[in-house]
């Protein structure tokens, strides 16, 4: 049995405007109708694999929950990482939390790269899985078919064979474009896929004799952690003290028995606008579109509308990425692709709220977004999902009207506790202690007009959270 470990963590600031801060990469439907998280997770929900462990953040942990159960993963394990501190603690951690099986083997994937021969994957896993038994760490990389200078490179002692693990020479970085010609040329050349495979002891008996210093914050983590709302919340103070590394350059690039496996068939790790052109299949003229988008003599371009409508057009267009959303939209020359995040930092810089922020707000009861912003009032749809609960709480700046207009809402008001059902409005005056909840099996929607002389967010004050927020 394989025990898959999902790295769910990252920003993906490179696919902006549709991956930011508040809602990265992972968690969004980029490449058909699941999110990239999702199909990660049904790569790995085949007999040969035990329940994964999910490591992530604060912020994410109810949406990585929400979407496992989606898929009927609901005996998931998700681990919430108090602190971002890279790969090296985050897979010595979930390696401890194994270790009541030291010979279990652990598969390290990240959550948001795209594979299209998923028999393909498994067979190259299979492959690793000889070398992990005998105690080798394995990692999977992707015979290139470009110089590509976005992916670092594993340098290999012999060329790569299909189905076959051969000894890894050593780990390079993202090169020049002079270098990566000669990394393609050469034929012993891999893509770094970050996909690792070995068994529970080996990888912690690495971190000891190589990078000491993590294990004893990694295990104090673990055992002054606490259960949460089903979640497993590593301890701040023990996980903090934890160097922050990648798991290359603290285990991989010094460990002494290392292999490799090619892996073929449509592998991405979508980290540029770029690559999601290439995995979207362009037509003959090299274009490729998703969602509401009409191309004319286009050329070598990738043209994305994400609002059902705003109808995106492009004219004349020859290498051009063009992404339209509700609030931002990007437009750039497609070989400068992997600059985008530079565009993100300029944002962060001019304090632009679109920088980090989504038009659509995640809660684990649902969502919220704002349709109308004014002065003094402020207009939002909100989605309670089945069994979806809002804190109870008031707002000293603000009141709000709500109107259902699809389902049916349980409203505490005060000492007033009542059904408001679709066409039906209640009033909140300033103040006044209030409460939403879905106590139905479908989704409830409502319209939510504020008015007020603040209307931020931090304007609420929580009596009773069922999330156990602050």
């Amino acid at each position: 049995m394989i025990h898959p470990v999902i790295l769910c963590g990252g920003s993906g600031t490179r696919l902006w405007p549709s991956s930011r801060k508040a809602h990265p990469k992972q968690f969004a439907p980029l490449i058909g109708d699941e999110s990239l998280y999702q199909q990660t997770l049904r790569r790995f929900a085949g007999p040969d694999f035990a329940p994964p462990l999910i490591m992530t953040g604060e912020e994410f942990r109810f949406m990585a929950a929400e979407q496992a159960a989606a898929l009927g993963l609901s005996d998931a394990k998700v681990v919430i990482e108090p602190v971002a501190r890279d790969t090296a603690p985050a897979i010595l951690t979930a390696a401890l939390i194994l270790a009541d099986d030291p010979e279990a083997r652990m598969l390290v994937a990240p959550s948001d790269h795209v594979i299209g021969d998923l028999p393909g994957f498994l067979c190259a896993v299979a492959a690793g899985t000889g070398a992990a038994r005998d105690g080798c760490l394995v990692t999977f990389g992707v015979p290139p078919d470009r110089p590509e200078t976005g992916y670092g490179y594993l340098e290999l002692a012999a060329e790569p064979v299909p189905g076959e693990t051969v000894s890894l020479k050593s780990f390079r970085e993202k090169p020049d474009q002079e270098t990566a010609e000669a990394f393609l040329a050469a034929g012993t050349y891999l893509w770094n896929a970050g996909i690792f495979l070995f068994r529970v002891a080996d990888v912690i008996a690495a971190f000891e004799a190589h990078a000491p210093d993590l294990v004893a914050p990694c295990r104090a983590a673990i055992a002054q952690g606490r259960a949460d709302l089903g979640f497993l919340r590593l301890d701040a103070e023990g996980y903090g003290q934890a160097q922050a590394i990648s798991f290359d350059y603290a285990i991989m690039e010094k460990a002494e028995q290392v292999a490799a496996v090619p892996l073929t068939g449509g592998w991405s790790d979508l980290g540029s606008w770029d690559a999601i052109w290439q995995a979207r299949a362009p037509d003959a003229d090299g274009v490729a579109t998703d969602g509401p988008v009409t191309a004319i003599e286009c050329s070598d371009s990738y043209l994305r509308s994400e609002e059902d409508g705003m109808q995106l057009v492009g004219l004349g267009l020859s290498g051009i990425v063009a992404v339209a959303m509700r609030d931002a939209v990007l437009v750039a020359d497609k070989s400068r692709a992997q600059d985008v995040k530079a565009v993100v930092s300029a944002l962060r810089a001019a304090k632009v709220a679109q920088a980090d922020e989504y038009p659509r707000f995640h809660r684990p009861w649902g969502w919220y977004e704002t349709l109308c912003l004014g002065g003094r009032f402020q207009v939002k749809r909100i989605m309670v999902k089945p069994g979806g609960v809002l804190s109870l709480q008031s707002h000293m700046h603000r009141s709000e009207h709500w109107i259902v207009v699809e389902g049916t809402a349980e409203v505490t008001i005060g000492e007033d506790v009542r059904l408001v059902t679709e066409n039906q409005s209640v009033y909140i005056p300033l103040g006044t202690v209030h409460r939403m909840a879905n106590r139905g099996r479908l989704p409830m929607y409502l319209i939510e007009v504020q008015t007020g002389s603040y209307l931020g967010e931090d304007d609420i004050i929580r009596y009773q959270d069922i999330y156990d927020r602050g």
